[in-house]
């Protein structure tokens, strides 16, 4: 109805027209170091090549006048089967980084799954939230009392699930970034969780740093400005910023991580512990052994292994393979008819990434929320053409 009165969309719903837009509003890095993928991209093209490749079946006469969009995951009922994925950086985007994406969230009741790489500490964007639901993601660093002490946190301020990335234990190669020479971490972006945390920040007095500096450029004058910027924010001096930067790079992973430690994972919560980064089905069997009570199918939207076979593909065997436990679907995610192709494979919910990254770079928490709805409309009008009258409806019956 707002059209009919000239009201364009804040941001264009288009999946292809949405990015491009981004593109043209953002500088080249941070573009590239949200939109791009692994070596030559080939797994970000074979998460949307495995979505256009799935056709979706129709039934007649069978419809209903409202849909029942609702999703049961771990004990708590949310209004749609779509999650915000956790994404790192997002000051690259907006000024206002997490606490935007989180109050956009919360105004439509989607879960928000906080991100160890965070640009705003947990705490404060789940203030900002208030009871609206939120997950956390954790990333296992070498120093375990950083990992424990983000578990802690999360706990407390009401996340409703641990979520453990498993497919990042190295960074990948990534050629926008290293063809622009960025990493945003070496600029102080994205470590409020880090540079928040108690324990961190007691290690940074024993950081060594090089003793010779590099040549004075424009580019070295900018880290130095961005780090001094963030000390500000965080209470820290230009050397502990360039301590913390190089303890993150240092610590925040653990290549070595073995299915053993998970049982000290299980010792330090009783929320649920949800898996990220699950493609093969004996990974998923090992998963159910192990007391883990999810998985998301995910290759991190690209970003890791170039050449890897898509999420969805997947999914299907996953499913079957982890027998009772939830399984969730991650990576190439665009569109609401995406959506009901991943509930009609076997996936409980959605998590969505990058599109709503892109919405926030062009219009902050509204460009958020107006990513969301677009989504779940075109997945509630998806589900009404198909002849299913709930989202728990959709399975191998609506697929060619």
């Amino acid at each position: 109805m707002d059209g009919l009165g000239g009201t364009r969309p804040l941001v264009p719903v288009a999946p292809e027209r949405l990015q491009e837009a981004a593109r043209r509003k953002l500088d080249a890095a941070a573009f590239a170091y949200l939109a791009g993928g692994a070596g030559a991209e080939r797994t970000m093209r074979a998460n949307l090549d495995a979505f256009a490749g799935v056709k979706l079946l129709p039934r007649r006469l069978c419809g209903s006048a409202s849909r029942d969009l609702s999703v049961e995951l771990f004990g708590q009922s949310y209004p749609a089967p779509v999650l915000l994925a956790p994404l790192g950086v997002l000051e690259l985007a907006h000024p206002e980084a997490d606490l935007a994406v989180g109050r956009a969230a919360a105004t439509l009741g989607v879960p928000f799954v906080f991100s160890s790489q965070a640009s705003e500490p947990m705490e404060q964007v789940a203030s900002a939230m208030g009871d609206a639901p939120r997950w956390f993601q954790l990333y296992w660093g070498t120093d375990e009392e950083v990992t424990r002490s983000f578990v802690r946190r999360a706990e407390t301020c009401g996340a409703e699930a641990i979520v453990l990335t498993l497919d990042t234990t190295l960074l990948g190669w990534r050629p926008r970034d290293l063809d622009l020479g960025h990493l945003p971490f070496l600029r102080g972006q994205g470590l409020a969780q880090y540079l928040t945390d108690p324990h961190f920040r007691s290690r940074l007095a024993g950081v060594t740093l090089p003793a010779a500096s590099p040549r004075p450029s424009p580019a070295l004058l900018k880290t130095a400005a961005s780090l001094g910027a963030h000390g500000r924010k965080f209470g820290l001096s230009l050397a502990q910023m360039r301590a913390a930067a190089a303890h993150f790079t240092a610590s925040y992973t653990r290549p070595d991580l073995q299915w053993e430690d998970l049982s000290r994972l299980r010792g330090w919560t009783d929320l649920p512990i949800i898996l990220k980064g699950i493609l093969h089905p004996d990974d998923a069997r090992e998963a159910a052994r192990r007391g883990m009570d999810g998985l998301i199918v995910s290759n991190h939207g690209g970003r890791q292994i170039d050449g890897e076979v898509g999420s969805l593909t997947m999914l299907p065997r996953v499913v079957e393979a982890a027998g009772e436990l939830p399984v969730l679907l991650d990576s190439g995610v665009r569109t609401g008819s995406d959506v009901a192709k991943a509930l009609a494979l076997g996936a409980r919910a959605v998590l969505l990434g990058r599109p709503y990254a892109y919405g926030l770079a062009l219009a902050g928490e509204a460009g958020v929320a107006e990513v969301i709805r677009n989504v779940v409309a075109e997945f509630d009008l998806t589900l009404g053409l198909l002849g299913a009258h709930a989202a728990r409806e959709l399975g191998p019956a609506h697929l060619a």
